[in-house]
């Protein structure tokens, strides 16, 4: 075959290239090459005023956000599209992320948490603010959620109806069904993200006394509790299982069983595994009845032993020793129980099953059920850790205040193991605490200085109007 002259071999080059960028634009060949914007990725994390390219475009970020493509979410999603990205040397260095929880634990205070239950019924979403919310608080569940929610990504319904939440922006009222605005679908997520930037983390508390006494945890969605946790912003999902049906055998460990536990380990398990599945960066804590691990036969926490039990006794047993790998920690209801129930002894029976944190728990007066009143400080002379598991049914109230609490876990506890408040609102929205009770800020501002917390212990949880 003769060699094509010169002037042939240009021309079919020519042709080539021509051919070759007609069927592939420019634009697109260079894309990845012609953004300055970093390139937005779907492991990163990303704060408000964040700007990355995605599709040739320039995107900016309007609230925290992990995961969520541009480009996908809409009008009112996270990103806004800034047109053509600019173009210019893409940088040789990766971006890097935006620290949404930064290490701040100041020497002797390990990783303590200070848990508060946030109730949303008469409250409002914009007294979810920094100013309202003292900083030692750790993290703040939003209660509640519906089990069995029809949430679906991107449509940010967090109204009563759909999500469960109660707010007075998004409640079921007699004049119908209040729907959450664009504007404050945003404001709740910008509200949310402010706290965790400040290093306060907001959970979706699921369930509640009130969603657990009908048949919603028959139809529990790990898919759109997670989808409304993620929307949100919220950095995990907070199991409070109170079913009332669920009767337990009393027997040795191996033996125990109570009717309900493949109901609560079905839950569990299948939330672990859609957020496992998703990659979804959510924690999971459960909220433990008080006794929920009492009546185990041939244990210090059996019947008679204890300073009495409650029809609820072990029902949360096999849930937490058997799925315990799957519970990042425990917000323990130790109040509830009575004048004679101890929390130091409830404590004890979930720290003999788990190894993880465990917070336990103080509720402001008058509590939801058998009239026990807590009380700040300890009479003069109290032992913090005596009268314990010696079956004495008249002893409890002695020891049923804060500064005995934190004596204990400071000294029995682990070094993560803290505290959790019901509620943050518990005041506003039911009754005043009886006279010298401990209240929200007294509980509150007394464990941060004595357990230590980290935080400005003198802030306070602000008198608000019942809405």
């Amino acid at each position: 075959m003769t060699r094509l002259s010169r002037t042939m071999k240009g021309w079919i080059l020519g042709l080539i290239a021509v051919l070759v960028f007609s069927v592939f634009p420019t634009s697109q060949v260079q894309a990845a090459e012609a953004c300055a914007e970093p390139a937005w990725s779907s492991s990163a994390v990303y704060g408000g005023g964040n700007i990355v390219s995605h599709g040739g475009k320039a995107w900016k970020a309007k609230w925290w956000t992990q995961g969520e493509m541009p480009g996908t979410t809409g009008q009112w999603g996270v990103w806004e599209d800034l047109g053509a990205c600019n173009p210019g040397t893409p940088p040789v260095d990766p971006p890097v992320d935006p620290p949404v929880d930064p290490p701040v634990d100041p020497p002797g205070t390990g990783d303590r948490m200070y848990v508060a239950y946030a109730s949303s019924w008469n409250t409002s979403i914009y007294d979810l603010t920094t100013a309202n919310i003292p900083n030692y608080i750790t993290h703040l569940n939003l209660a509640f959620v519906r089990p069995d929610t029809t949430y679906t990504q991107g449509s940010y319904a967090f109204d009563q109806a759909v999500a469960g939440l109660e707010f007075v922006e998004g409640a079921t009222t007699p004049n119908g069904q209040r729907k959450f605005t664009a504007q404050q679908s945003q404001d709740l997520r910008n509200n949310i993200a402010a706290l965790r930037a400040r290093g306060t983390k907001a959970f979706l508390s699921v369930g509640g006394w009130s969603y657990s006494q009908g048949s919603q945890w028959s139809r529990f969605n790990a898919k759109n509790i997670v989808d409304l946790a993620l929307d949100l912003g919220a950095a995990g999902v907070d199991i409070d299982w109170e079913s009332s049906g669920s009767n337990c055998n009393k027997g040795t460990a191996a033996q125990f069983s109570c009717t309900k536990d493949g109901e609560i380990a079905g839950i569990i398990t299948s939330l672990y595994n859609e957020i496992q599945a998703r990659n979804a960066n959510l924690q999971i804590s459960i909220a433990g009845w008080s006794t929920g691990a009492y009546y185990v036969k041939g244990t210090p926490f059996e019947e008679g032993k204890v300073q009495w039990g409650s029809p609820f006794g072990g029902t949360m047993y096999r849930v937490v020793k058997d799925h315990g790998s799957k519970i990042d920690f425990i917000n323990l209801m130790s109040y509830d129980g009575g004048i004679y129930y101890d929390p130091r002894e409830g404590y004890e029976s979930y720290k003999a099953i788990y190894n993880g944190p465990i917070n336990m728990g103080m509720q402001i007066a008058p509590e939801g059920s058998g009239g026990a009143v807590l009380q700040l400080n300890a009479a003069p002379g109290t032992v913090y850790d005596a009268d314990m598991m010696n079956g004495q049914n008249n002893i409890a109230t002695a020891y049923y205040n804060v500064e005995t609490m934190v004596n204990y876990i400071k000294n029995k506890g682990r070094a993560n193991d803290g505290f959790m408040l019901w509620q943050l609102w518990k005041q506003r929205v039911h009754q005043p605490a009886p006279s010298g009770a401990a209240n929200e800020n007294s509980a509150g501002q007394y464990v941060c200085r004595n357990l230590p917390l980290q935080g400005d212990c003198n802030q306070v949880i602000p008198s608000l109007p019942k809405l």
